[in-house]
């Protein structure tokens, strides 16, 4: 079969990762295209084709759409994506048709999705499986009732099906849309998107020459522009500990980080503090590391989820997200949240030693979710079924 994911990422880079998983999980069995439309990201080796669309992206304020290259005109660049994807619908002729976050998110991307699903609808493109990917926590919204009426009268019409990628024993999609039952379109959970490390603790711990009694902290703060506060706190915590000389610090920018943030850390460096740019192989780290100091970002806690390592965990404060989603694993993992008074240096110090006397604790939580989705997704009679 194939397939067409589109996924546009507006502030970090969360949501690509979690679908191209998903994607690399289905083009293994089947010929699958990933739309891109947001600012650059890396893009690794795959099976996957990507489809880049001009970029557009949010805002500071997220309160309208900026193309991502500031000389070109925001409604030709419209036009312009809009005329691409109606394009490669035409070619390509897609049997599935995979659209990550919209209509619970990403409304303001209908100029070019709504023409889609009304050519599938009327004819005039190829009849198509659709369905709507969607994360574990939805933001919430000013107008709840309103919100969700244009969900669900989007979702219903214009769907065949709904995935959710989370562990409703966990994080049940009811928790922050309140609509659920009035969804009539088949609805599955496929568990947690999260890619498998390539390596174990002991191919990384070599290479930093670390013995059994060093202990390694890893910080990091995703893939966004957000999160420079904590990364600052963590190094100037980690010079409160250059005396013990068996932590090891080893602290990563994102890859939309101010490009100031770099030189403000390389500060802090030392023999036990070192500074990195984002990297591809993160979850290997993670495997490696005694302690994670991160923010709550989906890809991030699944990361953690499955190092099963103790973490220290400083949510986003614009949404209830991240902050939902530490109070949700911390009965089973050994996640304590940070709040903004515990990034004071001497507060910090004290919760990384305590931290650090912990070892690893397994979880139950079901994190499959890539190969679930495509198990889920090839299953055409699946969506037949209402």
């Amino acid at each position: 079969m194939k397939v067409v994911c589109y996924c546009q990422h507006v502030l970090g880079i969360g949501h690509f990762h979690r679908s191209l998983e998903i994607c690399k999980a289905l083009a293994v069995q089947h010929e699958t295209v990933m739309v891109l439309g947001g600012p650059d990201v890396y893009l690794p080796e795959t099976d996957v084709t990507f489809h880049q669309l001009p970029g557009l992206m949010m805002d500071s304020n997220f309160s309208k759409l900026i193309p991502c290259d500031a000389k070109q005109d925001l409604e030709q660049l419209k036009i312009l994506r809009k005329k691409q994807l109606l394009n490669l619908f035409k070619d390509f002729q897609p049997d599935i048709f995979l659209v990550e976050l919209f209509p619970f998110g990403r409304k303001a991307f209908g100029f070019e999705l709504v023409p889609i699903f009304t050519g599938i609808a009327m004819g005039t493109l190829s009849p198509c499986l659709r369905l709507c990917s969607l994360r574990d926590i939805l933001v919430e919204k000013k107008d709840k009732e309103k919100y969700e009426t244009r969900v669900l009268n989007s979702l219903n019409n214009s769907f065949d099906g709904l995935l959710i990628h989370s562990d409703p024993d966990y994080i049940p999609l009811d928790h922050t849309f309140s609509a659920t039952d009035s969804i009539t379109i088949p609805t599955k959970y496929t568990g947690f998107v999260t890619p498998k490390h390539t390596q174990t603790k002991n191919s990384i711990r070599p290479q930093l020459k670390l013995s059994k009694e060093d202990k390694l902290v890893v910080a990091s703060i995703g893939g966004g522009n957000v999160g420079a506060e904590l990364l600052q706190a963590t190094a100037a915590a980690a010079t409160l500990l250059n005396n013990n000389k068996q932590i090891h610090f080893h602290l990563f920018t994102g890859p939309y980080s101010a490009p100031t943030l770099q030189d403000k850390l390389k500060a802090y460096e030392s023999d036990h503090i070192h500074i990195h740019s984002f990297c591809d192989n993160f979850p290997d780290w993670l495997q490696a590391a005694d302690l994670s100091i991160s923010m709550a970002g989906y890809n991030t806690c699944m990361n953690l989820l499955e190092a099963s390592i103790p973490a220290l965990l400083h949510p986003f404060t614009q949404n209830r997200e991240q902050r939902m989603r530490v109070a949700a694993f911390s009965d089973c993992c050994d996640f304590t949240l940070l709040e903004t008074a515990d990034l004071n240096p001497e507060k910090l110090v004290e919760l990384i030693c305590e931290k650090l006397t912990h070892s690893k604790k397994s979880n139950a939580v079901d994190l499959d979710g890539a190969v679930k989705s495509c198990e889920l997704i090839s299953n055409i009679k699946l969506w037949n079924q209402q």
